[in-house]
């Protein structure tokens, strides 16, 4: 049912009209619960600046890559940034857990997870991301937060919003869960202070200015997962068959990049976070394993040898990061 429903929302098809009195309903509800808790949140700031990344849709938009960007220009213009994040797909023995490069997937989610170990910096998981970022600024050494995926977690005050949108599948039908892929409408664009547009060539409708950032994520070179040691360039496989495997909000982006390197991919798609087991792995063959590096962190112990992780690296127009910095740095004279 949900397969078919994600075919559906990013079809030409209209959204299914007998879903559409739940997405009016959805939407009600959203709205209320909006209205109620931000007002509050904006009246008891956290004494740092607050900056949200999120989407507005289901699925993968590209956002964590984006996050380990953002955290490269912070550090760049003299930030101490951390990170914090509810912990999807993780199970902690208790609320606020501050994320260790030797955790669990399962413990902390597999993004934190990730952020951790590529960027290095703090990073509080909570399902409550108030108390998260309250334990998180406690343990000292931040001045900046990120908030991963909280753009409505409306119990956090923020200072820049930033929403990431997939170029290549936009909005789909452009409707409200569960007749369309929107957590909130498309008007919510209108009030961001960022909007991120991942490859591709979509744009969103004239009526809503909001500045643009455009940015292309590229797959280049594998890391060996099981047995270590030092990358190989992704050509190395070119006229090759590989199999690809990919549990995250859209897997058909990354059989893509592999394939324009010339690489004969055997698919091999999961469930966004899925909690993946040695058998996931196992093809009967010896062909090589590659991965994203989101799944790479719940698959180190049990990786068969000829599996690799594939890296995705953001890049960004000079002018446009050049801009981002700027932007950054008056966080920390913010305008009367």
């Amino acid at each position: 049912m949900s397969s078919w429903l994600e075919r559906r929302w990013y079809s030409a098809e209209p959204p299914p009209a007998w879903l559409l009195p739940l997405s009016r309903l959805f939407g009600r509800i959203a709205a209320a619960r909006r209205a109620r808790l931000a007002p509050a949140a904006r009246s008891a700031p956290l004494g740092v600046p607050v900056i949200v990344v999120g989407n507005i849709s289901l699925g993968g938009t590209g956002k964590t890559p984006f996050t380990l960007w953002l955290i490269e220009q912070l550090r760049a213009e003299g930030w101490s940034p951390g990170v914090i994040s509810r912990g999807y797909g993780g199970r902690a023995p208790r609320y606020p857990h501050r994320v260790s490069a030797s955790d669990a997937a399962s413990v902390c989610g597999d993004e934190p997870l990730l952020l951790a170990r590529r960027a290095g910096v703090p990073v509080m998981v909570d399902p409550d991301r108030r108390r998260g970022a309250a334990a998180l600024l406690a343990d000292g050494g931040v001045d900046i937060l990120v908030a991963d995926d909280g753009l409505q977690h409306y119990r956090l005050p923020r200072d820049l919003e930033i929403c990431v949108v997939d170029g290549r599948r936009g909005l789909g039908n452009g409707a409200l869960l569960p007749a369309g892929p929107l957590r909130e409408p498309v008007s919510r664009l209108g009030e961001v202070d960022l909007l991120v547009v991942n490859g591709g060539d979509w744009q969103p409708p004239a009526s809503l200015k909001v500045p643009q950032l455009h940015m292309q994520l590229a797959v280049r070179e594998a890391w060996p997962l099981a047995i270590g040691g030092p990358p190989v360039p992704l050509e190395r496989w070119r006229g090759r068959p590989v199999h690809a495997v990919a549990g995250i909000g859209h897997p058909q982006r990354f059989f893509d990049s592999l394939a324009a390197l010339g690489l004969e991919v055997i698919p091999h798609p999961f469930a966004d976070h899925h909690a993946f087991a040695a058998a996931d792995l196992q093809f009967g063959d010896e062909l090589p394993v590659l991965m994203t590096e989101k799944d790479a962190v719940k698959c180190a112990t049990f990786a068969p040898p000829q599996a690799w992780q594939v890296p995705a690296t953001v890049s960004v127009d000079p002018a446009a990061t050049a801009a981002m910095r700027q932007s950054l740095q008056t966080l920390r004279h913010p305008p009367r």
